[in-house]
């Protein structure tokens, strides 16, 4: 079984179909191109993980879209979640 998703080749995270540990390898399939990352961390399940390192200020692309930027620098293989993303998306007191 899979145990991560990305549904387009811009994704730079991919989200945990289950929970993850600490050292595994979450490889995804993107098109044709097949990747891997090694967690750096414990990562739950319906949460995202870095493909790439994404510097501060960075966006964060899902199915596309940017759905956050980084509040920090985000490594590859780290969990992406509230504690390093500012999100973007139905905000009022953003443009």
């Amino acid at each position: 079984m899979d145990k991560t998703v990305v549904m387009k080749a811009t994704d730079n995270v991919a989200t945990c179909l289950a929970d993850m540990r600490k050292g595994e390898e979450a490889v995804v399939k993107i098109d044709a191109d097949t990747r891997s990352v090694t967690l750096k961390g414990d990562i739950p399940f319906g949460h995202k993980v870095a493909l790439t390192d994404i510097a501060a200020g960075g966006e964060i692309t899902k199915y596309a879209e940017t759905i956050g930027i980084a509040s920090q620098p985000i490594a590859a293989g780290e969990h992406v979640h509230i504690h390093n993303v500012e999100s973007v998306r139905a905000r009022g007191d953003k443009a």
